[in-house]
């Protein structure tokens, strides 16, 4: 899929945390846009895809003068209170401009030297292991949470066939714990998997996180509704999977492998540590 590349400077970058995050005190948006394009992101339906004339997952603004102005908001936020960020609310912030863009990783490194109290990195990219030796040098202030939506490589086509395939974002995120840094698998949104995934999860994370449409597109599932995601299932013949009490078969097969402390379910997984 072509992607429309553009750099753009920013007059702002943390903004408050509201709504499903209001337990940070900020989000992070490295880009603007996702060529990931996942069929069911929810931010398809809010502003910043909806006032676009390019669809959603075809274009992406790179904010070129971010580590720079984070310095600064930083600097100037810190001095208010405490300060923990959300990375990212409406991108990835490992898409594949990162390659080359490199804004994230200038973004950590600005962190480094400016440190918030908490900083929750959310990607379904394994290129997060590239920054490893940064994460690394913010110590107890960060937790990288991976999407890892199912175990069927199939299904993920399906759903977001731009986006990385589960066995190398399973690999990252062991990679990561390895090294010392902490680490989430976030199913989310849970999408129909194998009888093997809970072991399969087990084996890549100590700790994870449930969640779906229904509890986390910001409106009860009505953005999901929306986006049509519901014809996928059908075409698929897997209508059951849709529903609002899917989940729970996950975390209880998940119980019987991860401490109940280890487990949580939607926005309790995102809060801050």
């Amino acid at each position: 899929m072509a992607v429309n590349l553009q750099h753009k400077s920013s007059k702002s970058l943390l903004n408050r945390g509201s709504g499903f995050l209001d337990g940070y005190s900020h989000t992070l948006n490295p880009y603007m846009g996702c060529s990931f394009g996942c069929s069911y992101c929810y931010v398809r339906r809010m502003p910043v895809a909806l006032f676009r004339k390019e669809e959603w997952g075809t274009w992406v603004d790179v904010k070129q003068n971010a580590a720079e102005l984070l310095r600064k908001e930083l600097l100037r936020e810190r001095k208010k209170g405490p300060v923990t960020i959300f990375m990212s609310s409406s991108t990835d912030p490992y898409q594949p401009a990162e390659y080359r863009e490199g804004i994230t990783r200038s973004l950590l490194e600005t962190m480094v030297e400016e440190p918030p109290d908490f900083l929750f990195l959310q990607t379904r990219s394994p290129l997060v292991t590239r920054d490893a030796d940064v994460l690394l040098q913010l110590e107890g202030r960060v937790r990288v949470s991976m999407t890892v939506e199912t175990d069927r490589d199939d299904i993920r086509r399906a759903f977001s066939p731009y986006a990385p395939p589960i066995a190398a974002r399973l690999r990252a995120l062991k990679e990561l714990a390895d090294r010392g840094i902490p680490v989430q698998a976030t199913v989310a949104p849970m999408l129909p998997y194998s009888n093997n995934f809970p072991e399969v999860l087990h084996a890549a994370a100590d700790r994870v996180c449930i969640d779906d449409y229904f509890m986390g597109d910001g409106s009860g599932g009505n953005r999901t509704e929306q986006l049509g995601i519901h014809g996928i299932y059908e075409k698929l013949g897997l209508q059951n999977w849709y529903n609002q009490q899917a989940y729970l078969a996950l975390y209880n097969q998940l119980l019987q492998l991860f401490p109940r402390e280890n487990l949580y379910i939607s926005q309790s997984g995102f809060l801050p540590d």
